[in-house]
């Protein structure tokens, strides 16, 4: 089961004696101040989380700036800006950032996604200040030099033909997804079109920039053993004075209803066919994505589960084959059926053979035992992280961009609920015969 999971202490999951106020709140225990969050007066949203026993302290900050909130022509700026955040302000110069965070005994990274582009910091207590000072400058002045621009992006083209031209794989996923759909802006890859990426001009990221990256649209986490009312003092003496940006629009999307199945065809140097099949499905603020979730599960949850089994072991037709959901994300979006033929056997009797293992659970719920060990491969999965406190930020974060950070107690909760009948009806309301996707890697020998 492909599934990408941020994952949390189980601890955190239970908490007691909430106090709020209109702009701030804590969350407490016997012992210490589990969580606490604040709004600035200029909208940025603070959240502090105190751990005792963590030896280091992570500060991450989130902005809702992610691939959805680009436009057709302009795809790729999300990933472009990350890049050209390292690049320098008009107080420290290009690479300085990382600089000064490594000679502090701490390492700094960041990632985009479909939905946001979060920054991070790992460093020891004693030194989050240079984070918090680093972090507010760049937010307020980032300097574009257009030589600098240029250059990173011809880092990002390659970039993308060694993550895209270059991997048959992800040429298939890119054209099911952008076939999929018609309305979403899930439908471009989060790097952006190739064509798009080499118009991207210094003018159109500076915009981007003063548009996106502004306290009311970002959300600053800080976790470890560290001194609340500290931290929060230096947060808002550093990103207090920073005016708030201009009201950023919730995008309201609709997908028109797929009549029929589409499919699509790539041609490209490659030792194996591949099948890749995609159905539309909710994200994790429905229900019904519980039940998904622990489909996915049942059908490749490891090799004692159905598609491993069968494909694999009994028919041995595939060298690799599975299934995966993507759920934690703002909108709706795939799960998905993959497989890639063994030599001497054909791409049709592995897609073939996919579909069948769907019918079977269609026709005849799970069993209690397969429901039950994928909900435990979940709750394992969730909860493994529980000694990084890195991880509990990140869960934070993550929820909160989706729709609210409290939604992460909600989650296991929902999947313990899940019965083999839930899975049934999930597959035949979703994994539709009309409502799919597909996209077949046709492989071309090295002189074609």
């Amino acid at each position: 089961m492909k599934k990408l999971l941020f994952v949390i202490p189980i601890c955190l999951l239970f908490f007691s004696n909430i106090s709020c106020a209109n702009s701030a709140a804590e969350i407490r225990n016997e012992k210490t101040v589990l969580l606490r969050e604040e709004v600035l007066p200029n909208g940025l949203k603070v959240f502090i989380l105190k751990d005792r026993s963590a030896p280091l302290a992570v500060f991450q900050i989130w902005y809702h700036a992610g691939s959805a909130n680009e436009q057709i022509g302009k795809t790729g700026l999300s990933h472009l800006l990350e890049h050209m955040m390292f690049k320098g302000t008009r107080r420290y110069g290009p690479a300085e950032f990382s600089k000064i965070i490594k000679r502090a005994g701490g390492i700094d990274n960041a990632g985009t996604t479909r939905d946001y582009t979060f920054y991070y910091q790992k460093l020891s207590p004693d030194r989050i200040h240079l984070s918090i000072e680093l972090e507010a400058d760049r937010m307020r002045n980032l300097v574009m030099d257009p030589e600098e621009t240029l250059s990173e992006r011809d880092v990002v083209m390659e970039e993308r033909r060694l993550r895209y031209e270059d991997d048959p794989q992800n040429l298939v996923y890119e054209e099911v997804v952008s076939a999929a759909f018609k309305n979403s802006p899930y439908r471009w890859p989060v790097i952006g079109w190739m064509q798009d990426i080499k118009g991207i001009t210094r003018d159109d990221l500076w915009k981007y920039y003063k548009e996106r990256y502004v306290p009311n649209n970002a959300v600053i986490i800080v976790a470890g053993n560290i001194d609340v009312d500290s931290v929060l003092a230096m947060i808002r003496k550093e990103f207090g004075p920073i005016p708030k940006g201009p009201d950023i629009r919730e995008l309201k999307i609709g997908e028109p209803e797929q009549r029929g199945e589409r499919r699509v065809f790539v041609k490209k140097e490659a030792e194996l066919p591949y099948v890749l099949s995609a159905y539309k499905a909710p994200n994790v603020l429905q229900k019904d994505s519980y039940a998904l979730d622990v489909l996915a599960g049942v059908l490749s949850g490891g090799k004692s589960a159905r598609i491993y089994r069968s494909l694999i072991d009994e028919k041995q037709i595939a060298l690799s084959a599975g299934a995966g959901y993507s759920n934690f994300l703002k909108y709706p979006f795939l799960f998905y059926l993959y497989g890639t033929a063994m030599p001497g056997r054909s791409i049709d009797e592995v897609e073939k053979a996919l579909y069948e293992e769907v019918e079977k659970i269609k026709e005849h719920a799970p069993t209690e035992r397969e429901v039950q060990k994928a909900k435990n491969q979940i709750e394992t999965d969730f909860i493994m992280g529980q000694d990084s406190i890195f991880f509990q930020a990140e869960m934070i974060g993550m929820f909160e961009m989706i729709g609210d950070w409290r939604l992460k107690d909600k989650y296991l909760e929902g999947v313990r609920e899940v019965t083999p009948g839930d899975v049934r009806d999930a597959a035949r309301k979703y994994l539709i015969e009309d409502k799919r996707t597909v996209g077949i890697l046709i492989p071309l020998k090295k002189s074609e």
